[in-house]
């Protein structure tokens, strides 16, 4: 399933979506060059986040490969920079298209009862959890983890839990057939969480692949969490007020 917009109209400009949105389609032109393989092996050596390296459990000298034709020498290094900079790069096109996508469709609502300044805070703690996630899943890795999917993942959590019955319009494929319907935000969201968590399992023995599955479910849950005591009750009540006149899906609080 893949959603294309939510029922769901915000009350206010999402300047911090925007912002967020700008900052990574920047990076992803400036720092990784639309994805040219120099300029993005280059970013994802320098910038993104290798559990093993930050925690000092892979071996120095490591060459870890980021293309078909170049790799990168782990140096040793303890800085905590990844652990930021990580949420702002893409490995590709899909990805950085479909993360941007996710983060608009569900973002403007999410932001909409925190106000810009608590929604930067919020992204950024929902990044570090799922960051945390994933490390602790795989302590020693050396695969750069790079991607905004987790912290979008936290934006996601925050909405089940805000609209759980808000109508989000899906793109669903059936083999060589496919249609839109509308589905609840809970049965939508619970189904992308259910695939992360399935899909997590198997790099718990080792197998792990290209995906941070957990970095996914780390960032749902903490933003399932988060937005309990980070939502603003003004903004809430006047919400709650919009949906009373539209006759709108109430949400939980």
């Amino acid at each position: 399933m893949f959603p294309l917009r939510d029922i769901n109209p915000a009350l206010h400009r999402p300047i911090a979506v925007l912002l967020i949105l700008l900052l990574n389609v920047g990076a992803w032109m400036i720092v990784q060059g639309f994805g040219q393989d120099q300029a993005l092996a280059r970013s994802l050596c320098e910038y993104a986040l290798i559990p093993g390296e930050l925690l000092k459990l892979a071996p120095t000298g490591t060459v870890v490969p980021v293309s078909p034709n170049l790799g990168c020498q782990l140096e040793g290094s303890a800085s905590l920079w990844p652990l930021l900079t990580h949420m702002f790069l893409h490995g590709g096109w899909f990805h950085i298209i479909g993360n941007m996508w996710f983060l608009w469709v569900f973002g403007d609502n999410v932001e909409d009862v925190m106000g810009p300044v608590r929604f930067v805070a919020f992204y950024l703690l929902c990044g570090l959890a799922a960051a945390a996630a994933q490390i602790a899943s795989d302590p020693s890795a050396a695969v750069p983890m790079v991607g905004a999917s987790g912290a979008i993942g936290g934006v996601m959590g925050a909405y089940a839990r805000l609209y759980p019955r808000t109508q989000v319009v899906t793109l669903i494929f059936l083999g060589f057939y496919w249609t839109t319907v509308a589905v609840p935000a809970f049965a939508m969201l619970g189904y992308w969480f259910f695939l992360q968590l399935v899909s997590g399992l198997p790099s718990l023995g080792g197998a792990g692949g290209g995906v941070a599955f957990w970095a996914h479910v780390g960032g749902f849950l903490a933003g399932l969490l988060l937005i309990g005591p980070m939502h603003r009750r003004d903004y809430l009540a006047q919400r709650a007020r919009f949906v009373e006149r539209h006759s709108l899906e109430a949400g939980p609080f």
